[in-house]
């Protein structure tokens, strides 16, 4: 058993509870369950797990209270598994620093995807690789940060400063989608409205053709219409 991976199931719904760790314990992953954000804190600290799959419809306090209290000192993957749909709430979710969100109902087949995605990409964040003055390599696409240097299927992509700032910042928090105003904040220092969205997409267009990557077949850098985007493996 200690060779698997650690998943926290927070959630208070008991069948909803059930159906997660039974789907997780055939995936090969050790489950600790919780009910409540309190407890939720209490076990992370005791068992300090791999993963949480949290839901924000706690009966002590909002999920949200758990994820500030892990990315005040960690950067565990947190995956929001909710019924809340609306947009607002998914994108407060991401800003505070969760890897990912998924409404109810899901798929065991996306959730499992998802959650091995965060898992990869948790362990790439303490590669050397991944850190400034280094390489970060994500299948074919390499970024040398010192020369400021791209390269996909083995050649140089000539980009802009502004389109190098956007790949170097995806890559920098690989596997998690950011935000349209977190990204939009990072590189330009600008509020987000419509004008600003439209520049993102423009130069992530320009990206997406430079590195020849379709959007209707993604590879490296993915969308969530409305969010934002998120680098990541192939899933």
């Amino acid at each position: 058993m200690n060779n698997k991976y650690k998943i926290l199931v927070i959630e208070d719904e008991a069948n909803i509870r059930g159906l997660l760790t039974a789907m997780l314990e055939s995936g090969g992953f050790h489950v600790i369950q919780c009910d409540t954000c309190d407890s939720a804190i209490l076990l992370y600290e005791s068992y300090h797990p791999d993963l949480a799959l949290l839901d924000l419809g706690l009966p002590d306090a909002d999920g949200m209270r758990f994820l500030r209290y892990v990315r005040r000192n960690a950067l565990t993957p947190v995956v929001v598994v909710s019924a809340r749909t609306d947009e607002s709430d998914k994108i407060a979710a991401l800003d505070l620093g969760a890897n990912d969100y998924v409404t109810k109902p899901f798929s065991s087949g996306e959730l499992l995807a998802r959650i091995r995605a965060a898992l990869r990409s948790s362990r790439h964040c303490n590669e050397e690789g991944r850190l400034p003055g280094g390489k970060f390599i994500l299948e074919d696409f390499l970024i040398e940060y010192d020369s400021r240097r791209t390269y996909y299927l083995g050649q140089e992509i000539k980009l802009t400063q502004t389109e190098y700032n956007i790949v170097a910042f995806l890559s920098e928090h690989c596997g998690k989608l950011m935000t349209y105003a977190t990204l939009i904040k990072e590189i330009w220092g600008d509020r987000t409205d419509e004008n600003s969205i439209k520049k993102l997409q423009v130069n992530m267009a320009n990206i997406r053709r430079k590195l020849g990557i379709s959007p209707s077949e993604p590879k490296i850098i993915y969308n969530e219409l409305g969010v934002g985007y998120r680098m990541d493996h192939s899933i």
